[in-house]
């Protein structure tokens, strides 16, 4: 169950490790709203009953997507606060990808029985002069998934599990998956606003 049906999919289910017979909705089948990738691709695809492209605003409802017993959505970032805001589309008024559905499945995955939300990302950005923790979200960058739906953080660090925690807590989770070289500065930067 995906927004985005791509080629990578199909290696992964050639070796067995996605079936789609564990699902609670559509048991067997790929769901998806679109495809991108190669002809190889499109050609498996094609007239294949295992694949359905459905409507985004089926697809993409979170009360659908909860149907689906431990569902697990894993979005990416550009960059997450050190309250747990996420952003996904823009460097503060810069934009570089739409939502798309990552609010919707992220919610959806987090109701879900067993279910988890997690925000996946590096710990820096361009070669490694950048954290993308930082201690708030530039101005101007939308909020893709607000603090308070956010479940995991994950980065190359370790997994920062936010759900329940308070500010104070939520900082120090993220400061301990953000990238060594960048946590001293993120966590004076934090005290000096006010964050712990």
């Amino acid at each position: 169950h995906t927004e985005m049906f791509t080629e990578s999919m199909i290696h992964l289910f050639e070796k067995g490790a996605i079936t789609n017979r564990k699902k609670s909705l559509w048991k067997g089948k790929f769901i998806a709203t679109f495809a991108l990738g190669t002809k190889e691709m499109y050609s498996f695809i094609e007239d294949n009953p295992g694949v359905l492209l459905l409507r985004g605003n089926y697809v993409n409802d979170p009360y659908v997507v909860a149907q689906n017993d431990k569902m697990v959505s894993i979005n990416t970032a550009i960059s997450v606060d050190l309250t747990g805001q996420v952003c996904s589309e823009a460097i503060g008024t810069r934009h570089y990808s739409g939502t798309g559905g990552q609010l919707d499945t992220h919610r959806g995955a987090s109701m879900a029985k067993n279910g988890k939300g997690i925000i996946a990302l590096r710990s820096t950005a361009k070669k490694g002069t950048v954290s993308t923790i930082v201690p708030l979200l530039p101005m101007g960058s939308p909020v893709t998934v607000p603090r308070q739906d956010i479940d995991y953080v994950v980065t190359e660090f370790g997994l920062a599990r936010l759900k329940g925690l308070n500010v104070f807590q939520r900082v120090e989770a993220l400061l301990n998956i953000s990238h060594p070289d960048f946590r001293s500065e993120l966590r004076k930067q934090a005290s000096d606003i006010g964050l712990i």
